[in-house]
């Protein structure tokens, strides 16, 4: 579990920030001078590279992380950084998967309690996590992929002819068929007789009541 503890007090520029990380080639590493190239200029805005840090955009040293290139991509951007943000704030899905407005005091409360910091911190913290969570999607999931399973009680029309002991065409005239898969011994005990009329008897017998 984790909670970050970075906060943002110039959070109106947060949407410049992550929409000039889309538009913009990424550096080989990101500095303050990026911040103030892309018009962050204020040293508030400074606290923004601890945020990208804890979201998983940047490494410890700053270097522009696989879901900082994957953010580029706009068609998943929303998607990458709701992972970036359940991984920075884990412990804040506990309280609600889907974090809203209701939620606010409980979110605090934990800022709070986690960090053993102020009201005002607290504050602070939780404003800036509802405002990086105004730029995801909790909800995309276009990454997921759906298994197609077959419906219950489907049945497989697919098996091979000897498990159905073949078709119907295939079976040689005199054999027994083979219904349903299901296979049939049939012992005969003759009598000790010399008498071959015996024996044609019971043969006769048998294929007139077995063999269709």
């Amino acid at each position: 579990m984790g909670l970050t503890n970075v906060y943002v007090q110039t959070l109106n520029k947060t949407p410049t920030l992550f929409k000039k990380i889309q538009d913009a080639q990424a550096p080989t590493q990101f500095s303050h001078q990026i911040l103030k190239d892309w018009g962050l200029t204020s040293s508030n805005d400074r606290a923004f590279i601890p945020l990208l840090k804890a979201l998983g955009f940047l490494s410890s040293d700053g270097v522009p992380t696989k879901r900082y290139l994957d953010y580029r991509d706009n068609s998943k951007a929303r998607r990458v950084l709701a992972d970036g943000i359940r991984e920075a704030y884990e412990d804040l899905f506990l309280i609600n998967s889907k974090p809203g407005a209701s939620d606010r005091k409980a979110i605090e409360g934990k800022f709070k309690s986690f960090h053993n910091t102020s009201d005002n911190l607290a504050q602070l913290m939780t404003k800036t996590f509802f405002k990086v969570l105004e730029l995801a999607d909790l909800d995309d999931k276009s990454q997921e992929e759906t298994d197609q399973k077959p419906a219950t009680g489907e049945i497989d029309e697919t098996l091979d002819q000897n498990d159905r002991g073949g078709s119907k065409e295939e079976q040689s005239p005199g054999m027994v068929p083979n219904l349903g898969g299901l296979h049939y011994n049939i012992q005969i005990h003759l009598p000790a007789t010399k008498d071959v009329e015996v024996y044609n008897a019971i043969f006769k017998s048998l294929k007139e009541h077995l063999v269709e």
